[in-house]
């Protein structure tokens, strides 16, 4: 038996319900792993809420984690027991205990702590393929990171600077505006005191950005639309102030012939030689020194209700992970 987070309804966070459970072994092709750390993210939110629909009720909720392996069974020869490793997976990491896809899981350097690889696993690897596959940044770019001093938006800013990008950022106090200059960005814009959208023309002289990588979505995505240049790239990759509503498809056109995606991890990561050159490429400047991943709040596995709450909340900077 081991203790996992379970959802039998939708909902806030107090439908998080610490439970035992029973795992099987692990079949052809799947690796166990002891957890010794998870990340939160705020898709976990979206799929507690309903936002996203879960395969099946009950269900653990949680995409990414590292630790050790455990077992593996059959048809496994890449992994064995004993070994660090870190994946991004589908649901199940809320637990002391999970089983994976070894496919979905990378060997971990010893360089990169269990806590730092849990945190960067989803967030991390967001930031590889906004960077380097959506809107391939080049020295000279100019980039706006909402949400930049988040999990993900630290990464971006850190990323962003190392690629030799003027990074902007938006943010929602002072004390996060620091958090965000510290970690690479260029100018940060107080969204909640000023007009991101006149503040970006100031800091650009006119010029606009390169690319709007959004993990905000509803609150800022037509507005960042308003932050490109003319053949400009809006890269809206999370819904942490809701879904975005449709819009009008024409107005891309006069805004500048600009492109918008909602690109998702798992599509990149869906062929496994395309992952494992995403996590060597994330390890690599995570070792570097290029990027560093703060982790900014622990939280016991037993307590995930609030550190939900804390997320939603807007309460967190940088990482949170969950500690079995």
């Amino acid at each position: 038996m081991v203790k996992a987070i379970r959802v039998h309804k939708t909902g806030g966070p107090e439908v998080l319900q610490v439970e035992d459970i029973t795992l099987p072994a692990p079949g052809p092709g799947e690796v166990l792993v002891r957890n010794r750390a998870i990340g939160l993210n705020f898709i976990d939110t979206y799929f507690r809420s309903g936002l996203y629909p879960a395969p099946q009720m009950p269900f653990v909720p949680g995409n990414e984690g590292a630790g050790e392996v455990l077992a593996v069974g059959p048809n496994v020869s890449e992994f064995k027991p004993g070994d660090r490793v870190a994946y991004v997976a589908t649901l199940g990491s809320y637990a002391e205990e999970r089983i994976v896809a070894a496919t979905s899981v990378v060997a971990l350097p010893e360089a990169v702590s269990f806590e730092a690889a849990a945190s960067m696993m989803l967030k991390g690897m967001t930031a590889e393929y906004l960077l380097h596959r959506t809107f391939k940044v080049s020295p000279g770019d100019t980039i706006l990171v909402h949400a930049a001093a988040g999990g993900t938006g630290l990464i971006l800013c850190q990323w962003g600077k190392a690629l030799g990008a003027t990074v902007i950022g938006t943010v929602g106090s002072q004390d996060k505006a620091d958090l965000a200059k510290a970690h690479g960005a260029h100018h940060t814009i107080l969204y909640r005191e000023e007009d991101f959208v006149a503040r970006v023309k100031e800091i650009t002289g006119g010029k606009l950005c390169d690319v709007v990588y959004d993990g905000v979505g509803k609150d800022t995505f037509i507005k960042s639309l308003d932050c490109l240049r003319p053949f400009g790239v809006l890269a809206s990759f999370g819904n942490a102030s809701g879904a975005v509503e449709p819009f009008n498809l024409g107005l891309l056109g006069p805004k500048g012939s600009l492109y918008v995606t909602r690109p998702t991890l798992f599509t990149h990561i869906a062929k496994r030689d395309t992952m494992v050159e995403m996590a060597a490429n994330l390890f690599a400047t995570v070792a570097s020194g290029k990027v560093t991943v703060p982790v900014n709040a622990t939280f016991a596995l037993t307590d995930a209700a609030n550190a939900h709450r804390a997320l939603e909340g807007r309460g967190t900077t940088g990482s949170t992970v969950l500690l079995p």
